[in-house]
C-alpha cells in the first residue's frame, strides 16, 4: 500500500524485514525442536542462533539467481552460519515457512486491528450517550419519516462495529493456523508431534489435513471480514457526507484551522476524509473477492495464490487499520448543529405525524384503509401548498369527528415518538469497551 495509507505500526508489520525474520522465527523454532530430538547438533543449533542474521539486500541478490524466495532467504542465513547452516530447513518445504510465518504476521495484524476496533467503539459509544437527546429527522429512500435521536443512530454504528469486531477476531483467529506438513502433507520429513511442539511454541493452531499449504478458505473468510468491516466504515462516513450537505446541515466533518476545501472556492468545507473512507472501502471489496478466487487450487498446491496474498492481504489490514482510525478521529471531532436539525423538522410540516395520526384514527373505529386515505390525502394536500399538516386535519371533518383536540394534538406529540429511545442507548453498556482505551 502507498505510504499515504500506511501507518507506521501496521506497516511495519508487513516490511520485508519483518517477514523474513517471522521466516526466521519458524526456522530457528524448528531446528530447536529438532536439536531436542538429536536431529540437529547441539554446536550448530547455537551457531544457528547467534549468526544466521536475515540481510534483505543479500536475499533479492541471491534471489535473482535461484529465482525461489525461500531457497535465497535459506542460502543467506546459511551464508552467515557457516558449515552448521546446512541444518537450517531440514525437512521442511518452502509453504511450511511461507505459510506459518504468513500466520505470525496475520496473528500481529489482528492485535492492531483489534486495538483500532475497541478505540473506534469506545468513541462511538460515548458520543451516542452524549447526542442521547439530540433529535433529528429520520429519513427513509432520503424522504423524510419519523424524528429519532443522533444518539440512536450512533447506538446503531456501535453494535455494527461489535459485530465486525467478533467477526474479524474470529477470522484472524481461523488464520492463526500453521503447518509443518511437508511438500503435500503427509509428514513424509517430520513428524506431527514436531510440528505440535513448534506450533504451540509459536502459538499458532495446526492445519488438521493440510495439502502443500494451509487451505485458503481461512483467509477469503478474513479478507470478507475486513470487507464487512469496511462497508460498516462506509455506511457511518455516508451518513456523514448526507448530513453534510449545504441543504441539510446537520452534521459536519471536522475542519481544522488551516485546512483549505477547495483551490478555486474558499468557502468550502468538504467531508473529504469521509469519502476517503467510502472510496477505500471499494478496495477492501476487491480484495475479499480476490481472496475467494484463491480458494481453489489446483491439486496440493499451485502458486497462483502467492502473488495475490502478496498484494491483498498487507493493503487490506493496512487499509483497514487506517480506515479505523481515520473514522475515529472523524467521529470524534464531529461537528454536531441541532439548530439545524429542528429547522428541518419543521421543514417538514410536521409529516412525521402521520402514522401516529393514522393509528389514531383506527383505534376510534375507521377502517384501516379508509383511514390511510383520509391521512394521505390530507398529508399530500399539505405538502403540496406548503401548509401545515397539523392544520390540514384540524380542518378535516373526516378526522375530527373522530378525534377532539387533545387526541389530536397527541398525535404531533414528538416526545411520544421518542420515549423508548433511551433503552436502546441503554443497551450500549452491553458492548465491551476494554479498561483504559479512549472513548
Amino acid at each position: 500500500m502507498i505510504p499515504r495509507y500506511t501507518l507506521r505500526d501496521m506497516g511495519a508489520i508487513w516490511s520485508e524485514e519483518a517477514r523474513f525474520a517471522r521466516m526466521r522465527e519458524v526456522e530457528l523454532a524448528v531446528a530447536e525442536a529438532q536439536a531436542r530430538r538429536g536431529l540437529v547438533p547441539g554446536d550448530a543449533l547455537e551457531a544457528i542462533r547467534d549468526r544466521a542474521v536475515v540481510d534483505v539486500a543479500r536475499i533479492g541478490e541471491l534471489e535473482r539467481t535461484t529465482d525461489h524466495e525461500v531457497v535465497a532467504f535459506v542460502n543467506q542465513l546459511a551464508e552467515r552460519v557457516g558449515p552448521e547452516g546446512r541444518f537450517l530447513h531440514l525437512g521442511l518445504t518452502s509453504s511450511d515457512v511461507l505459510d506459518t510465518a504468513l500466520a505470525l504476521q496475520l496473528r500481529a495484524a489482528g492485535e492492531r486491528l483489534r486495538t483500532d476496533l475497541d478505540a473506534l467503539i469506545a468513541v462511538v459509544v460515548r458520543r451516542a450517550r452524549e447526542q442521547a437527546g439530540t433529535v433529528l429527522m429520520g429519513r427513509t429512500h432520503s424522504v423524510h419519516a419519523e424524528p429519532t435521536t443522533l444518539g440512536l443512530k450512533l447506538a446503531g454504528w456501535a453494535f455494527e462495529l461489535d459485530r465486525a469486531r467478533t467477526r474479524l477476531d474470529r477470522a484472524f483467529e481461523e488464520t492463526a493456523t500453521g503447518k509443518l506438513s511437508g511438500p503435500v502433507g503427509t509428514y513424509s520429513h517430520l513428524d506431527p508431534d514436531l510440528e505440535a511442539e513448534v506450533l504451540g511454541a509459536l502459538g499458532l493452531a495446526a492445519e488438521p489435513a493440510a495439502t502443500q499449504v494451509v487451505a485458503r478458505d481461512r483467509h477469503a473468510a478474513l479478507l470478507a471480514a475486513i470487507a464487512v468491516a469496511g462497508g460498516t466504515l462506509e455506511r457511518m462516513a455516508t451518513e456523514v457526507r448526507n448530513l453534510q450537505h449545504t441543504e441539510i446541515g446537520e452534521l459536519g466533518e471536522p475542519f481544522r484551522a488551516g485546512q483549505t476545501g477547495s483551490s478555486a472556492m474558499p468557502h468550502k468545507r468538504n467531508p473529504i476524509v469521509a469519502e476517503r473512507i467510502a472510496g477505500l472501502a471499494r478496495l477492501l471489496r476487491g480484495y475479499a473477492q480476490a481472496g475467494f478466487e484463491d480458494q481453489a487450487l489446483w491439486h496440493e498446491r499451485d502458486i497462483s495464490h502467492s502473488s495475490v496474498e502478496r498484494v491483498a492481504l498487507p493493503d487490506a489490514t493496512i487499509l483497514l487499520d487506517y480506515m479505523l482510525v481515520k473514522t475515529a478521529a472523524l467521529v470524534e471531532g464531529m461537528a454536531v448543529h441541532p439548530e439545524r436539525m429542528r429547522e428541518n423538522i419543521e421543514r417538514g410540516l410536521g409529516l412525521w405525524a402521520s402514522s401516529r395520526l393514522l393509528t389514531a384514527l383506527v383505534e376510534a373505529g375507521m377502517a384501516r384503509d379508509a383511514a390511510y386515505r383520509v391521512v394521505q390525502r390530507a398529508a399530500l394536500r399539505a405538502a403540496d401548498e406548503r401548509r401545515a399538516f397539523r392544520d390540514v386535519v384540524a380542518a378535516d371533518p373526516e378526522v375530527t369527528s373522530r378525534l377532539g383536540g387533545e387526541a389530536l394534538a397527541a398525535c404531533f406529540d414528538e416526545a411520544h415518538l421518542l420515549r423508548n429511545a433511551r433503552a436502546v442507548i441503554e443497551r450500549l453498556d452491553r458492548l465491551e469497551v476494554p479498561a483504559g482505551v479512549r472513548g
